[in-house]
């Protein structure tokens, strides 16, 4: 599980990383980066599924499981890259990350992250 130091919760914070509109997708998944950083603070990450995707909630927290593990353990390896640079990200998955395997889903990770200029 993802620490909790690390987690976005606030409503207003996930708004306010739409906002900025800075987004990338890449395999089902969309990674939505907030305002870069000015000072030497944790950068905060969401996960999202909407109901939309599937209205099972079942299929949308194993999406959600899928990206957070994914996450947790580039933060484990100290390979998060740029990401670092920004306040906030948040993930939100698709229809098209549904039936895809943890290997599928971490490679879209990955990719996403090395994607953050």
């Amino acid at each position: 599980m993802l620490p909790k130091q690390y987690r976005l919760k606030n409503r207003s914070a996930f708004k306010a990383t739409y906002k900025v509109k800075n987004s990338s997708h890449k395999g089902g998944v969309t990674l939505f980066a907030g305002v870069p950083k000015k000072e030497d603070v944790l950068t905060k990450v969401g996960f999202v599924v909407s109901k939309k995707v599937h209205k099972r909630a079942v299929k949308r927290n194993r999406l959600k499981r899928l990206m957070r593990e994914s996450y947790r353990l580039l933060l484990k390896e100290n390979n998060l890259g740029n990401s670092q640079k920004y306040l906030s990200l948040i993930f939100v998955g698709t229809e098209n990350a549904l039936g895809k395997n943890f290997d599928e889903i971490n490679n879209a990770i990955k990719r996403l992250i090395e994607g953050l200029e």
